[in-house]
């Protein structure tokens, strides 16, 4: 039954709430957003750890290398005893690939270490993919990866782990997480925490505002980078002034010149 608030949205915003699940990345980020609860118990499950507490989460968390260049992690935490975990919900298989899950572990290491500081003293790591697909193909619920020697069969034990959850797979079982990751209504949901916040944003007056802003900022962007790719393109043709360009694109004539700046550097 329709709520009477809804009719502060607009009908094409809430259309396109109903269909997100937490397999989708703008609404997992939405939803695990400050949310300790919800980040512990994912990690908990992947990993059949109970004891596992997470101390902090970070969404969408920008990372650097020492070149300058970023990335953007889904979920980043840390649990009591240090050690971070860098969480990925990954639609398409083409962002889970093996040297992307390497560069992410990688860059982990590089971030936690101060000068000075014995390289001993790296905390340990987990780089999880959970991919709505079975990227690896084995039928698999989930996928460790770790250095072995090969010739001994043992583990290396430099604690940087890589683990690729599989969408797919449906059982009984802790793992059956993945189902309440593919999920549209909270009703259908196994584990309370994640479907109070599924409801939260979907069913809950200032949840839904919440959401319906996101949308907005996020069509806002979109239509920023076009105007900044047609501004860059009318650059490039060095045929108009940085007045025309700044006339046709709706940006200041000074962004322009910063645009050309960046384009120049």
């Amino acid at each position: 039954m329709s709520k009477d608030w809804e009719e502060k949205f607009r009908p094409e915003d809430l259309q396109r709430l109903r269909g997100f699940r937490l397999m989708d990345d703008d609404f997992m980020s939405k939803c695990f957003e400050e949310n300790i609860e919800c980040t512990e118990l994912v990690l908990q499950i992947v990993l059949g750890r109970d004891d596992l507490k997470v101390e902090k989460v970070a969404i969408q968390h920008q990372l650097k290398n020492l070149q300058g260049r970023s990335i953007i992690f889904d979920i980043y935490a840390t649990d009591h005893a240090g050690k971070r975990y860098n969480v990925e919900i990954q639609r398409a298989d083409r962002g889970a690939g093996a040297k992307r899950a390497r560069y992410h572990s990688s860059l982990i290491d590089a971030n936690v270490t101060e000068p000075g500081e014995k390289l001993e003293n790296l905390v340990e790591t987990y780089v999880i993919f959970i991919t709505e697909r079975d990227v690896l193909g084995k039928g698999k619920p989930i996928y460790h990866i770790d250095r072995v020697i090969k010739e001994t069969g043992e583990n290396f034990g430099d604690e940087a782990h890589i683990l690729y959850v599989n969408g797919e797979y449906r059982d009984e079982s802790p793992i059956g997480i993945l189902h309440d990751f593919s999920c549209t209504d909270a009703k259908d949901m196994k584990y309370r925490a994640l479907a109070e916040r599924v409801r939260y944003f979907k069913e809950d007056e200032k949840g839904v505002a919440a959401m319906c802003k996101a949308m907005e900022d996020m069509r806002n962007e979109a239509k920023l980078e076009e105007r900044k790719e047609i501004a860059c393109s009318l650059l490039a043709d060095g045929e108009l002034s940085y007045e025309k360009i700044a006339k046709h694109t709706g940006f200041t004539v000074e962004e322009i010149q910063k645009l050309a700046a960046q384009k120049g550097a």
